[in-house]
Order: structure tokens, then sequence, then C-alpha cells
């Protein structure tokens, strides 16, 4: 999808159909995660569980072996030899220090979440030229200037809308030389958290695109494609799998009572 910049751009996705629907399941389901008890009370021991759980969906789509679940306190999750998965646990650990720089400054949060995801990836003697580093062309430049803009108030669609197209726009664009999945996830998770349609990070819709990974891949391209069925589709999907994630994380909250 190539944005546009007009006074809101994306105020025509929302009449797209199916999705005012599929906003209003994502966000109810989204609402009564947060609402269960457990997480009224103790809510970060739900999101640390929910980003470790995402880390592992999303590396995971970007082919990374599928680490068996944790069966008790003694297991040892400190060794991660993947690079794809080392990279997407660290993004899940630094994306909670950046979201007061994504909701200000996204282009420099993009950057660094790409220094963080790709750091294993990438050849010592290319560090300096790749990492955090986008494409050097001036449609590179404008298509992640104007998604910032939309990041940072441009836009009054609702936070579903937003996310998916944040998380769709990245997919396209691929403006880094590697990992742009797994960064593309993460932003979209800090877009939920920052424009409060998941507020703690509790739910885990990483989960739900890789039980579904060629649905997500197939919508994903008809995104960027930029035709309407491929807009709809790709965003009732993620609404979907938002609504999917919200259940991976009752999951969660009901494992700890």
């Amino acid at each position: 999808m190539a944005l546009r910049s007009v006074s809101d751009p994306l105020a025509p996705l929302v009449g797209l159909p199916g999705v005012a629907d599929a906003v209003a399941r994502a966000r109810d389901a989204l609402v009564a995660v947060h609402n269960h008890a457990v997480n009224r009370r103790g809510w970060a021991a739900t999101a640390a569980e929910a980003s470790l759980r995402a880390a592992r969906a999303s590396a995971a789509l970007d082919g990374a072996p599928i680490e068996p679940a944790r069966t008790g306190p003694d297991d040892d999750e400190t060794t991660v030899t993947d690079p794809v998965l080392a990279g997407a646990v660290r993004v899940a650990e630094e994306s909670g220090r950046m979201l007061g720089v994504w909701r200000t400054s996204p282009l420099q949060a993009l950057a660094r979440l790409h220094v963080v995801a790709a750091s294993d990836l990438v050849p010592g003697e290319r560090r300096d030229a790749e990492l955090g580093r986008p494409a050097n062309s001036a449609g590179v430049s404008a298509r992640l200037s104007l998604l910032a803009d939309l990041v940072t108030g441009a836009t009054t669609v609702p936070a579903p809308v937003l996310v998916a197209v944040v998380h769709g726009e990245l997919l396209a664009l691929a403006p880094f030389p590697s990992a742009n999945g797994v960064v593309a996830r993460a932003a979209a998770r800090l877009t939920a958290v920052a424009v409060g349609l998941d507020p703690k990070g509790l739910a885990v819709p990483e989960v739900g695109h890789l039980r579904r990974a060629q649905e997500y891949r197939t919508a994903a391209a008809g995104f960027a494609a930029g035709t309407t069925d491929g807009l709809a589709t790709w965003i009732v999907h993620c609404c979907a799998q938002w609504e999917a994630g919200a259940t991976e994380g009752l999951s969660i909250a009901e494992a700890r009572t």
C-alpha cells in the first residue's frame, strides 16, 4: 500500500467491507483480557509472558525453530542460539524501554529495533553500514516519514486499523536489509500499546499470525498491492489475530489463577 499525503490518508480504510465489525470484535476481546481479575492485580507477569510468546512466534514466522513451551521454573531460558530468535527476544526486552521514543520519534525507534533485532545477522564488516539504517532512497524515506506522521497523530482511524497499517506498511516496504518481519511485528505491538488498543501488552497476536502463516503472508501481499480487497483482507486478518491474541492472553492469566 502506498500511503498518500492527504489530510487523513487512512480514513477510507474504515469503510472497507468487514473492517468495522472486525475492529469491534478485536476491541471487545482486548477489553476482556485487561479486565481479567489476575490482570487487574498483577498484569506485569502476564505481559512478560505474552512478550516472550510474541517473540518466539515472530521469530518462527521468519524461519527460526519453534522452541518448546516452558514446563517449569527450572527451565533454562538464557541460552538462545538461533540468531533470528535471539534478536526477537532482545527486541521484546527493548520494546518496554522504547515506548516513549515510539510515541514521539518512531523513525528513531525503528532504527533501534533493527539494531537489536539484526545484530547477530549482519557480519562485522557491514554492521556500521546496515544496522539501523533504512534503504537510502527517496521512496523509502517518504513512506517512512508519512508512517511516522501517522503514528504521531496524523490520523484518527480506530486503533486496530492504525496498528494493521503500521504492520503491513513495514512488511511491504522492508526498509532494512534484514529482520524486517521481526521489526514490523514489534512496531505493531508498540503501536497497540501507544494508542491504547492493548495498553499493557497482554495479547499475543503473533501466535495467531504463526498459526495462519500462509494466510498472513497472502494477506500481507494483498496489502502491499494496495487493492481494495487486499487492504480489507489484511485489516480484517490483523484484527482477527488481535482477537485470537487476546484469547492467548487470557490463557496466560488463567494459568496464574
